[in-house]
């Protein structure tokens, strides 16, 4: 799930480590596009088959800082956070990420508010 991803993502970068692996889900892989997008992550690679896939993801560490300094976790599975595209901000003045999950699949909130879609909101990152 996407919550243990971020988090081991960050952790991982705490500690300066080049790469991590990472279980294999489609969701996952949809996030891991959109922070190498915006620059979170270098890159990452799917490997394996069938139900032995795992993501290799390379960390990013800009200006020898870190690329992930905070991630909060909206909805949560014991509480779903719903919105509509007319109520979607921006993240920490621009710089940050929102990220939502539409009936139109897994897009920013730019992306979103672009395409005038609503719909669950999973975490913010910065």
């Amino acid at each position: 799930m996407y919550i243990n991803l971020l988090t081991q993502l960050k952790n991982a970068q705490a500690v300066k480590k080049e790469s991590i692996k990472f279980a294999y889900s489609k969701m996952d892989e949809k996030i891991l596009q959109i922070l190498e997008e915006n620059h979170y992550i270098a890159d990452f690679k799917r490997l394996g088959k069938g139900t032995k896939r795992i993501f290799e993801i390379n960390l990013k560490y800009p200006a020898d800082r870190v690329a992930i300094e905070g991630i909060n976790f909206i909805s949560k599975p014991s509480r779903r956070i719903y919105t509509g595209y007319k109520e979607i901000r921006s993240v920490r003045r621009g710089y940050g990420l929102m990220v939502l999950s539409t009936p139109k699949g897994i897009f920013t909130g730019k992306e979103a508010k672009k395409l005038k879609v609503g719909g669950e909101i999973l975490f913010k990152i910065w």
